[in-house]
């Protein structure tokens, strides 16, 4: 039976509204306020567990009956939470076995949130507890358009060590791997005399003294995304169980958050949700939101997907948390659309005067309706209510990056070449070398169909089956254009080591032999017989079939090929053996995107990089999105109906510095 989609009329404005932290009588302000400003979706009870239950088994559910009958009263639909994301103090205070355990062997206690362990069965009980009992109350409640389960799950407590979890652990590992002798090939427990006779041997992989075994570690991480998934679905199955209203939470499809494998989550979703925060201890902010965002529409395999939490301004969470410059919320917020988001949330309506998020903004900041943050939240709801026809259309893409969250696991362990590059550092600077040349691009699982693409970029994918690679391999050569970057094709899915040359079952089609790694030290350049340079990383290789377009001209790999290119069946298949600096990475892609025919969305007079240019494309119409943050004006190509500014576009467009536009377009390209 089909699952039910959740239906909003155009794009959804919304936000996390908190109304428990506020006296009664703000409450019709803030609605009004909310229509003022275009809101027509609001998260409640996200945190809401003491309140609806303030002592075990009695619920206390009248404030919350007020508040929804309030909004939608006033029109404004609900996403109702579970409540279940923290724990009240009466319930670890009776079970304090719920508190989850670090690595270290010592408890995490309450006062913060997420205090309880995944596998903890005093948890679940009590959880689905308080959701069936808020099913059964509002399962057909008119408001509630939205299921949320929980929120942001595993953000804190995804890996937990407890006894309760090594239970949980034996039980996943003797599904995965069926005998004891499986297991112990798989995890290679010949090295060290680490063997296991009996499966209650096996422990979480808790502080050791030396390096621990890293099949245990990727295990333990499968796990852990494994055990967090199914509080989730014990949630949603209740909530199935007793209402017809779509089903979802919220993912942290943002840097830093790697516990979750979403790949193996999104088919349980009604529908895609994402939170998202700019992370300024990045070098590259914006270029990980657009990654952040095509990601989310990956997982939603190209249809709209919902922008569930952002920030109006500042976060308080960072070392600096930085204020968004005057029409950076605009533009942020439209980047998500642009790129398949058909909700537009925040985090939080109005901001807490207390607590531990006292200082992260929120719509309605502390200063008031007089500021510019309110007025610019005002226009962008009304930007939001002009773009209503955009929803339901698809972006346009002709290339794709691969992204693994098993690869980031296994590439980022304990022992490895390098600590000074992780994953995300490849994949992070490939993509935003993609972004700069204003390329649009798909983000999907290894082993995705490619049949839709004219380019593949694949950065860094350190663990890959052999059907995974096969599905590349096939793609090139039925004329496809590959990028592969070092770190790919090390181990297959037990984290064995692909013998025979580094890049494994990617070998023959790069046409290369990779002899060794030779990192290179923090700080120290490498030149390119090309002239272009590079840091951290080379590696001693020898083209076989493949072109050698550039070499290590010094250091610990001085000679051998750096950069090469293979005719592999009709295609060809690129292979970058350093981390280039960003000019030369840039350089490769656009020759390999000029090779596969793949180019921005649309023509503009302003330098690469400077615009973002995304389309989207409907039943009946496809949409420009231009995104300009430079300090200057930028003309483009497009003609059509401006929809942010109403203004029919005749002769090419021109987008003021800072702004935003959206244009549809009068053919179809």
């Amino acid at each position: 039976m089909p699952r039910p989609a959740f239906a909003h009329d155009g794009i959804a404005f919304g936000c996390d509204y908190n109304p428990e932290q506020w006296d009664r009588d703000v409450w019709d302000e803030d609605i009004r306020l909310m229509r003022e400003a275009g809101v027509d979706l609001v998260a409640l009870n996200i945190f809401g567990w003491s309140h609806i239950e303030p002592r075990p088994g009695e619920f206390a559910f009248e404030a919350l009956d007020d508040i929804l009958g309030r909004l939608h009263a006033a029109g404004i639909a609900v996403n109702l939470g579970t409540g279940t994301a923290s724990t009240p103090a009466w319930l670890t205070t009776r079970h304090p076995e719920i508190l989850p355990m670090a690595e270290d062997g010592t408890r995490r206690y309450p006062g913060g949130r997420q205090a309880w362990c995944p596998s903890s069965p005093a948890y679940r009980a009590a959880s689905l507890r308080l959701v069936e009992a808020v099913a059964e109350r509002y399962g057909t409640h008119p408001a509630v358009t939205l299921w949320h389960v929980s929120n942001e799950l595993g953000c804190h407590n995804a890996l937990c060590y407890c006894d309760d979890s090594a239970a949980a652990f034996r039980v996943w590992l003797a599904d995965r791997y069926g005998d004891i002798a499986t297991l112990n090939r798989a995890w290679g427990t010949a090295f060290w005399s680490q063997t296991y006779g009996e499966w209650d041997e096996i422990l979480p992989p808790r502080a050791a003294l030396s390096a621990r075994n890293p099949g245990q570690l990727l295990d333990f991480h499968r796990f852990s995304s494994d055990a967090v998934r199914s509080q989730y679905r014990a949630e949603a199955e209740v909530l199935r169980r007793m209402s017809d209203v779509p089903v979802t939470t919220n993912f942290m499809v943002t840097a830093h958050i790697e516990n979750m494998d979403y790949w193996t989550w999104a088919d349980e979703m009604d529908v895609i949700a994402n939170d998202h925060y700019l992370d300024h201890r990045l070098g590259d902010p914006v270029s990980e939101l657009a990654f952040a965002a095509d990601l989310s529409r990956g997982l939603a395999e190209g249809a709209p997907w919902m922008l569930m939490e952002h920030s109006t301004g500042a976060v308080n969470w960072q070392p600096l948390n930085l204020a968004k410059d005057p029409g950076q919320l605009v533009r942020n917020s439209l980047t998500h659309v642009a790129r398949g988001a058909d909700a537009v949330c925040f985090f939080q309506w109005r901001a807490s005067v207390q607590g531990a998020e006292k200082f992260h903004s929120a719509m309605l900041p502390h200063a008031g309706t007089d500021s510019a943050l309110w007025r610019e939240v005002v226009e962008l709801g009304r930007i939001v209510e002009d773009l209503r026809e955009v929803a339901g259309s698809r972006v346009v893409a002709e290339m794709a990056m691969v992204f693994s969250w098993e690869s980031w696991w296994a590439a980022d362990t304990e022992c490895r070449p390098s600590h000074a590059l992780g994953y995300l550092d490849q994949v992070h600077a490939t993509y935003a070398a993609l972004h700069s040349l204003g390329l649009t691009v798909d983000v999907v699982r290894p082993g995705a169909d490619l049949s839709a693409y004219r380019l593949v970029v694949v950065p860094g994918l350190h663990l890959v089956r052999a059907a995974e690679a096969a599905v590349l391999v096939d793609w090139v050569v039925a004329g496809g254009t590959a990028v592969v970057t070092f770190s790919s094709g090390i181990v297959d899915e037990e984290d064995r080591v692909w013998a025979g040359g580094y890049t494994g079952p990617f070998r023959e089609m790069l046409g290369i032999h990779v002899e060794e790694f030779a990192p290179v030290a923090p700080g120290v350049d490498l030149a390119l017989t090309d002239g272009s340079r590079a840091t951290l990383w080379s590696e001693r290789l020898r083209a076989t079939t493949a072109t050698a377009l550039a070499a290590f001209a010094d250091g610990p790999a001085a000679g051998s090929a750096a950069l090469t290119r293979n005719a592999w069946g009709e295609g060809t298949a690129y292979y970058i053996a350093t981390l280039l600096d960003p000019a030369a990475l840039r350089a490769v892609l656009a020759e390999a995107a000029d090779a596969a025919g793949v180019a921005p969305a649309a023509t503009t007079d302003a330098p690469a990089g400077v615009v973002d240019l995304v389309r989207r494309r409907g039943d009946d119409a496809s949409y420009l999105f231009v995104i300009n943050p430079s300090a200057h004006p930028v003309t483009v190509d497009v003609r059509g109906h401006e929809i942010v500014t109403a203004t029919t576009i005749e002769d090419a467009l021109v987008v003021p510095a800072g702004t935003a536009r959206v244009v549809r377009e009068e053919t179809v390209s």
